[in-house]
């Protein structure tokens, strides 16, 4: 079968791999759609330290039922379309016995620890797919990216009350834009680039910001009555968000980072005590949120095509790569789409 690999930094190449088979508990999958994900980028860029080369990309996966494996219970059959939950874990390490398997110590995530899904075939456990008869393709494979930010909402506890700055409106930013407003919660979406700031707007957002034109801190005093947000989701991951998130959320506030800082950061660690702030990390997804994002999209409540901004074929990822590593700004979201939708 056809597959795409990160060979090494900077170098992807369209290769022959074996086709995979069913084993027990398994579903052979036929790849449809697999979305461009940050890390793959990361992977792509040599900057993710998770990653061994060579690595086949791809965990964000639109796919159809090929073949059932032995000892499959339940409804499953052939030809179905489903999604994939791409994560492992291991049921014993502390994370996962606090019912918060998202962060499993050993998790291996599709396309980052272990080969993922830019291939025309993946054999997963059908314990990790999800069907939802409501979502196209195009759809399916655009879950899993947004519940990144439904569940770094979930982390923020985020309600109602609250008024959410998001820092950053790429994917993950906006499925953090659509995961807060959906609460019920005043959202700032935080930007440089108008373009993303206005598709904030048609994912939830109720006032915009772009730092590059406005005084930022000024800006979001004036937006919450001088108290800053009582909630700050950094998805950029730089060092200078993430002191930002600090200095700007309100006393008594929340903050939680979902991108990594790609150098270390130094703080004005006072703050964290004056105002008794919650800082927290969010990482991956549980399966609640993939229903609360699967029952979005099937409400039709997002711009779904506003976001995916290009599609390719095999022939064309190496270049897609390369132009989202030259000019990110002009990127929301790729997707690979294999054979005929």
């Amino acid at each position: 079968m056809r597959a795409i690999e990160i060979s090494a930094p900077d170098v992807v190449n369209l290769v022959e791999r074996p086709r995979p088979t069913a084993g027990a508990g398994e579903a052979l999958l036929r790849v449809r759609r697999v979305g461009f994900c940050g890390t793959d980028l990361s992977t792509f860029r040599g900057a993710n330290p998770l990653v061994r080369y060579p690595r086949v990309p791809g965990h964000e996966i639109g796919a159809t039922i090929e073949q059932l494996g032995p000892g499959i219970e339940g409804d499953w059959r052939v030809g179905q379309n489903v999604l994939v939950i791409p994560y492992t874990s291991c049921g014993a390490c502390s994370s996962c016995r606090a019912a918060r398997p998202n962060c499993c110590a050993r998790n291996e995530t599709l396309g980052v620890q272990r080969d993922g899904a830019m291939a025309e075939f993946i054999a997963v456990p059908v314990a990790k797919l999800l069907t939802v008869p409501g979502l196209s393709l195009c759809e399916l494979a655009l879950v899993e990216p947004l519940t990144i930010g439904f569940h770094a909402v979930a982390r923020g506890r985020v309600t109602s009350d609250d008024v959410v700055a998001v820092i950053g409106c790429g994917a993950i930013g906006l499925g953090v834009i659509a995961g807060a407003a959906g609460r019920g919660a005043r959202v700032i979406a935080v930007d440089v680039d108008d373009a993303k700031l206005a598709l904030a707007v048609h994912c939830g957002a109720t006032d915009v910001v772009n730092s590059s034109q406005l005084d930022l801190h000024a800006t979001l005093q004036a937006l919450t009555g001088s108290h800053g947000p009582s909630v700050i989701i950094e998805a950029v991951g730089s060092p200078a968000t993430f002191r930002l998130a600090v200095e700007e959320v309100a006393f008594a506030g929340r903050v939680v980072y979902i991108g990594y800082a790609k150098a270390p950061v130094e703080y004005d660690s006072k703050q964290f005590v004056l105002k008794e702030l919650d800082i927290l990390g969010s990482r991956n997804a549980l399966p609640e949120d993939f229903a609360r994002v699967a029952a979005m999209l099937e409400r039709k409540q997002f711009p779904v095509e506003q976001v995916v901004t290009q599609e390719v074929d095999f022939a064309g990822v190496a270049a897609a790569f390369q132009q989202w590593s030259d000019a990110p700004a002009t990127v929301t979201k790729i997707q690979l789409v294999v054979g005929d939708d």
